[in-house]
């Protein structure tokens, strides 16, 4: 098969690879349409995020839906054919994590596109087969694979337990806010104002799910006395993360979902005397029959959010185009076309 390898900082190549062989409970995909997340571009442009570091080739790419072309001993011939999208995590399902429901946490996790693991700039992937989520025609290649950003967005809002009249307060209308934004909406928040310092995002992010889009600088004191019920941190910017936590009402839930600086003073007498939830986000748990759902029923707008398509000999172009602030998603192809 042909496979995008980043073999070095800035640098990609395609390459030939044996096509992958499921394993007894696993299910082997040829790839449709794989979404470029931030944190493909982190890996890309800095050799690493955190203590993740990319040592070798590595194939990156995470939001991936596609086909099922082979499946493992173990799992029905029924199977193939079936249009999927694909959970990019492995967790043991043995440990106490996983054992408590929260495989996210899995210190065994094997997690697509994250050193040393592969991704999904290939032509084909293998998968659980219990997370390879069976998906109706009516979704694109693209929508299929956005579906797992749109995951991201629905376990923030588990998480700040947003719910029906909410007023939720999000920074960053990136994608990841926009998803957070769109999931708030599905939830039954009747208000979401989200901030963002650059214009055209503000004026784009009214179409996914906002219902106010504000200038944090010109806007200061209003968000400061919103007395939001949640507030969704997007950014990893600290400014954005302090004032947010300000603006949220007695007993409201902080969720930082953004990764910025490694550290940051947290304003923590406020947080105890206003009693707030103050939690983060890493992946999720169990979103993916809710993500489906919420695209098939129109809910969110996932295809409105591709904003460049490329193909798999033009990844390295994909890996750079978020630097355009017009830009929304970047999606490749690798089926050859969009469906």
């Amino acid at each position: 098969m042909r496979a995008s390898v980043m073999t070095g900082v800035r640098q990609v190549e395609v390459q030939e690879r044996p096509v992958p062989t499921p394993g007894d409970d696993e299910v082997l995909v040829r790839v449709g349409s794989v979404g470029v997340c931030g944190s493909d571009v982190h890996y890309f442009t800095a050799g690493r995020i955190g203590d993740m570091v990319v040592t070798g080739p590595l194939v990156l790419g995470h939001e991936v839906g596609g086909t099922v072309v082979g499946v493992g001993r173990d799992v029905p011939e029924s199977r193939l054919g079936q249009r999927v999208a694909v959970e990019p995590q492995k967790p043991c399902r043995r440990c106490r994590q996983c054992h408590a429901g929260r495989m996210n946490l899995c210190p065994h996790m094997v997690f697509y596109a994250t050193p040393p693991v592969d991704g999904a700039f290939c032509e084909y992937v293998t998968a659980p087969a219990d997370f390879a989520h069976p998906v109706p025609d009516s979704l694109s290649d693209a929508a299929v694979g956005l579906l797992e950003p749109l995951s991201v967005g629905i376990w923030a809002m588990h998480k700040a337990a947003v719910g029906l009249g909410d007023r939720v307060l999000v920074a960053g209308a990136g994608p990841i806010g926009a998803m957070v934004a769109m999931a708030a909406r599905a939830r039954g928040a009747t208000e979401v104002v989200v901030t963002d310092l650059v214009q055209s995002r503000r004026e784009r992010i009214l179409s996914f799910g906002a219902t106010r889009a504000l200038d944090p600088r010109e806007s200061a004191a209003e968000i400061a006395s919103m007395e939001a019920d949640a507030f969704v941190d997007c950014t990893g910017a600290t400014p954005a993360v302090l004032s947010g936590i300000g603006a949220v009402r007695g007993g409201g839930a902080v969720v930082l979902v953004g990764l910025g600086a490694e550290t940051m003073d947290i304003p923590v007498q406020l947080v105890a005397t206003r009693e707030l939830t103050l939690t983060g986000v890493f992946r999720y748990v169990d979103t993916w029959p809710r993500a489906i759902e919420l695209a098939r029923t129109g809910a969110v707008d996932l295809d409105g959010m591709v904003t460049a398509r490329y193909d798999l000999d033009s990844v390295d172009e994909a890996l750079l185009a978020d630097s355009d602030p017009l830009s929304m998603k970047a999606v490749v192809d690798v089926a050859g076309g969009p469906r």
